[in-house]
């Protein structure tokens, strides 16, 4: 099967694929060449004097007053002194950071105490012979809240419960990977992802725009409502396409001892501190209900009373933090994993100190971003975008098909959510805004063409991981093999996920998040 697999003009597309993305450098070193890149370029376009008709209406603020937007050079005396100048608040002020480290405070608290590893576990284990598959997908979208939990807890436990009832444990791994990593956007809760996207979108609206917001609920609703398609849509895929093509499980092919492996259910004092723990949840529910439900509620907006644009939705990172953070340390103190603050101060820290690649990435991200912005670059490539659209007639809604098909062809060599969006959003959120479409609607066909090519590509940082565990219940396993037999979902969550991108946003005219808009007017 795996030479079987290596042939083919598809395998040999993904092995290209796979070879041009290694040649790729570090994606940190990819942010300070592309930071390089811009500044040369903009001296090279400003010598040119290169220039558009500023789309925006007259009196608009920041418009030049003869109508133009023109290449600002850097490699000037004054732009050397505002590289200088700026490099610290560049990224000191990178919208995604602040948000993203104050989340992660607040999840580090219920990982690390185990609570979201028991509820997991507890999901998937009590579920009956008839849903495990649906539960194992369901459960992989919703680990996505915890970061690399469900590709270290859940993926290893779908292929032992699968094994466990007489069916083949790829199978199982296939489906907890679809859900890890093909349904990676989509989740009951905002997470850290959706505080770093909407970071990301918003600096680049303010290229147009820069009096736009992008809250971190802007694709809420949407991606809410995607959980249950793609739990389902996986299940199917799962059973109807993957497992009888991978047919009858021979105990042979394992390249490990079958009867050794172990998954512990939870235990009897871990699900009392489960239910304590979902006790203070819903407690925090109520108290922050009354803030918001009633006309009166103190977090409703101050002037309209509405809960669109309301200090609730500005500040819905502090309520991530505090709706994981007192829930997990409620688990810890009756499971007996938390003992006092300082087991909490040590759960975040570590956390914290996990987040130094990501730190060093969202430096140097940072500077390309605001280099873009300070250069006129992305605005003037946005303009240019848009009119070559238009002239081609792919300025209504059809465009977003195209627009997902990129993002999951570049994600197949980029395979970081932030990294990919950083350099994409300078670009895409104003032409697509030019053409009159919102930055939430674009952030959220974004997030499909992101995930539904996580599955196929080598460059997702966990493909070797999966590999691996793959391999331990069929030796000499190739690569090959595993993305022949997660294409089918990525291929089908494409197809299920844009159809209901298009009926959610276009044919039922509903927003993808709260106070969202789809259409973009100046």
């Amino acid at each position: 099967m795996a030479a079987t697999a290596r042939t083919g003009w598809f395998n040999r597309f993904l092995a290209t694929v796979e070879w041009l993305g290694n040649l790729l450098p570090h994606p940190v070193t990819l942010f300070a060449m592309f930071a390089l890149g811009i500044i040369f370029l903009s001296g090279i376009l400003g010598y040119f004097e290169v220039s558009v008709a500023d789309p925006r209406p007259e009196g608009s603020s920041g418009r030049a007053a003869d109508g133009m937007i023109k290449v600002v050079s850097l490699l000037t005396a004054e732009g050397l002194q505002k590289i200088v100048t700026g490099l610290v608040t560049n990224f000191t002020g990178f919208a995604p950071l602040g948000t993203v480290l104050v989340a992660m405070l607040g999840v580090a608290v219920a990982e690390h105490s185990g609570m979201l590893s028991v509820a997991m576990r507890s999901l998937v284990m009590n579920a009956s012979k008839r849903m495990v598959t649906v539960t194992v997908v369901f459960a992989g979208i919703v680990s996505n809240t915890a970061s690399e939990l469900g590709y270290v807890v859940l993926i290893p436990l779908a292929a032992m419960i699968f094994h466990s009832l007489g069916r083949h444990p790829i199978a199982g791994l296939a489906a907890a990977f679809a859900g890890v990593s093909g349904g990676y956007s989509a989740n009951l809760l905002l997470g850290t992802v959706d505080p770093l996207l909407s970071g990301i979108t918003e600096a680049a609206a303010h290229l147009l725009d820069p009096s736009y917001t992008v809250g971190p609920e802007v694709n809420w609703y949407f991606m809410f409502v995607s959980t249950f398609v793609i739990a389902a849509t996986g299940a199917l895929v799962t059973e109807k396409i993957v497992e009888p093509r991978l047919g009858e499980y021979d105990n042979s092919e394992a390249s490990i001892d079958l009867g050794e492996q172990k998954m512990d259910k939870p235990t009897a004092q871990e699900m009392k501190a489960l239910k304590a723990a979902g006790i203070a949840f819903l407690v925090l529910v109520g108290i922050l209900a009354l803030t918001i439900v009633p006309e009166n509620g103190v977090l409703r907006h101050p002037e309209t009373g509405k809960v669109a644009g309301s200090p609730f939705l500005k500040g819905i990172v502090v309520f991530i933090f505090i709706t994981f953070a007192i829930p997990g340390f409620v688990f810890g103190k009756v499971a007996g994993t938390m003992k006092n603050d300082r087991d909490v101060i040590d759960a975040m820290a570590k956390s914290i100190s996990s987040l130094g690649l990501y730190i060093t990435l969202v430096f140097f991200a940072a500077q390309f971003v605001a280099f873009f912005k300070w250069t006129n670059l992305g605005t003037v490539l946005a303009v240019k975008g848009a009119a070559l659209l238009q002239a081609l007639g792919l300025d209504g809604p059809e465009v977003f098909v195209l627009f997902i098909i990129m993002c999951a062809m570049i994600n197949l060599s980029l395979g970081s959510a932030s990294a990919q969006w950083a350099v994409t959003a300078p670009i895409f959120v104003p032409m697509l805004m030019l053409i009159g479409f919102a930055p939430e609607a674009i952030q959220a066909a974004y997030r499909i063409g992101d995930s539904v090519s996580n599955l196929i590509t080598p460059m997702m940082s966990y493909f070797g991981l999966i590999l691996a565990m793959a391999a331990r219940y069929q030796k000499n396993l190739g690569m090959g093999t595993l993305i022949a037999t997660m294409l089918p979902y990525s291929m089908i969550f494409f197809v299920v996920w844009t159809t209901l991108f298009y009926i959610w946003v276009f044919l039922l005219g509903l927003p993808v998040g709260p106070g969202s808009a789809t259409y973009y007017t100046p």
